[in-house]
C-alpha cells in the first residue's frame, strides 16, 4: 500500500493583531528590489484604511483588488498573471491573498501559474502541476472555507469547476489574526462557517475516514456546534474559535475527502453562480437522508440564527441544464466513493440527482 505524503503549511502566525507583524515575516523573503510583493486584497477593503493602511508596501510592491461576489475563475487567473508579468520588471517576490476563499484560492492560482506554462484551466485536476509556485501567503479575513490550509484552489473553468490539487498549491505562510474578521455581515459569516461544518459532517461520515482526517475533523465539527449553538462565547472568542475551526476543518479533508454537499453544489457556481457556502448550504440542507444527525443539527443552527435560504434555485431550468449539473457532479468522483462507496452510482443515478436538485 503506498501512502500519501502530503505538503502543509510550513509557517503559520496565530493571534489578534500579527496581521501588524507582516513586514518583519515578508521582509526577508524579498528577492532584490525589483521583484515586487503582490497583495491580492478582497475589494470590500478599498477605502478601509484600518486595513489598507497596514499592508507593509516599499518598492514596486503593489495592491490589486479583487472583487469576491463572484466564484473564482480559470480567464481570471490568466488575466492577473499576465498584468503581473506585464507590470513588473522580475518575477514577484511573492503573492500575498488577504480575502475569504476566493481571494486565498486566487493567490494560490497566480503563485502557481507564474511559474507554470499555458493557462489555468490545463492545471485542473490532481497533481499536474510541474514547477514550484512563487513563496505565497495566505490571510483569511473570514473563517470557514478551509483554503489557508488545504491543497487545492477551487476555480471555475470554461468546462468545469475543479481544484488545481497538487503539492505546490498550499500557502508557504499563513497569518491567522481574528480581529480581521471582525465586520463580516452576519449571513456570509453563517455561510462561511457552515462550510467548515459540512467539511466536518463529510469527511467524519465518509469511506475514507482515517485517525488522521477524524482527530481534525472531531475537533472542528466540536467548535462549530459551540460557536453555532451553544452561544455562550464572546465575540472575541467566537471569532478565534472559528478560525481554529476552519483550519482543523480544512486539515480534516487533506487525508480524507469531502462528500455529496460538494460534489452537488460545484455544479450549482458553475452553471448559476452560486457563491461556495451558500451553495452548500442549500444543497445540505435537503442531505437528511445521507447526514441524518449533520442535517438536523444544521437546521437548529440555521434556526437559532434566523437564516432563510434561497428557495426556488433550480425552478426554471431545462432539462439541458440538469444534464449539466449531473455531469459536474458526476465528474467529482472521489468526493461521491467517499460517501457512498465504490458502488455510488447505484444510488446516486442521474435520476436521483435531478430530483434532489428539483427541491432546491
Amino acid at each position: 500500500m503506498s501512502y500519501k505524503n502530503f505538503p502543509m503549511v510550513p509557517r503559520v502566525i496565530f493571534g489578534r493583531g500579527s496581521f501588524n507583524q507582516l513586514n518583519d515575516i515578508l521582509e526577508p523573503k524579498r528577492l532584490n528590489s525589483k521583484a515586487p510583493f503582490i497583495f491580492l486584497v478582497d475589494d470590500v477593503f478599498k477605502g478601509n484604511a484600518w486595513l489598507t493602511s497596514r499592508v507593509p508596501l516599499s518598492y514596486d510592491d503593489r495592491i490589486i483588488f479583487i472583487s469576491a461576489n463572484e466564484e473564482p475563475k480559470t480567464s481570471q487567473v490568466d488575466a492577473l498573471v499576465e498584468d503581473i508579468i506585464l507590470t513588473t520588471k522580475e518575477r514577484p517576490s511573492g503573492i500575498i491573498g488577504i480575502g475569504g476563499g476566493t481571494l486565498l484560492d486566487l493567490a494560490k492560482a497566480v503563485a502557481i501559474m507564474l511559474t507554470n506554462e499555458g493557462e489555468a484551466k490545463d492545471y485542473q485536476g490532481w497533481d499536474l502541476v510541474k514547477n514550484e509556485a512563487i513563496y505565497h501567503v495566505g490571510i483569511p479575513t473570514i473563517s470557514g472555507t478551509g483554503a489557508e490550509v488545504s491543497r487545492t484552489t477551487v476555480l471555475t473553468g470554461p468546462e468545469k469547476k475543479l481544484g488545481i490539487n497538487s503539492d505546490y498549491t498550499p500557502f508557504d505562510q499563513v497569518v491567522l489574526d481574528s480581529e480581521l474578521t471582525k465586520d463580516v455581515p452576519k449571513a456570509q459569516w453563517f455561510y462561511t462557517g457552515m462550510d467548515c461544518f459540512i467539511h466536518c459532517v463529510e469527511s467524519l461520515e465518509g469511506s475514507y475516514l482515517n485517525a488522521f482526517s477524524q482527530s481534525y475533523g472531531e475537533k472542528a465539527y466540536d467548535l462549530c456546534k459551540e460557536i453555532f449553538l451553544n452561544g455562550t462565547l464572546d465575540e472575541t472568542e467566537a471569532q478565534e474559535k472559528l478560525m481554529m475551526a476552519s483550519w482543523h476543518g480544512g486539515m480534516s479533508i487533506a487525508y480524507s475527502q469531502v462528500g455529496i454537499a460538494h460534489a452537488m453544489s460545484y455544479g450549482l457556481a458553475y452553471l448559476l453562480g452560486t457563491k461556495h457556502g451558500i451553495g452548500n448550504c442549500i444543497v445540505f440542507d435537503h442531505l437528511e437522508e445521507f447526514y441524518p444527525e449533520g442535517v438536523k443539527l444544521f437546521k437548529e443552527m440555521k434556526e437559532k440564527h434566523n437564516i432563510s435560504l434561497p428557495q426556488g434555485l433550480c425552478a426554471n431550468l431545462t432539462d439541458a441544464d440538469f444534464n449539466i449539473l449531473v455531469n459536474i457532479a458526476y465528474g467529482l468522483e472521489p468526493l461521491w466513493e467517499n460517501a457512498l462507496g465504490k458502488n455510488w452510482k447505484t444510488i446516486m443515478t442521474p435520476g436521483k440527482l435531478i430530483s434532489l436538485y428539483k427541491k432546491m
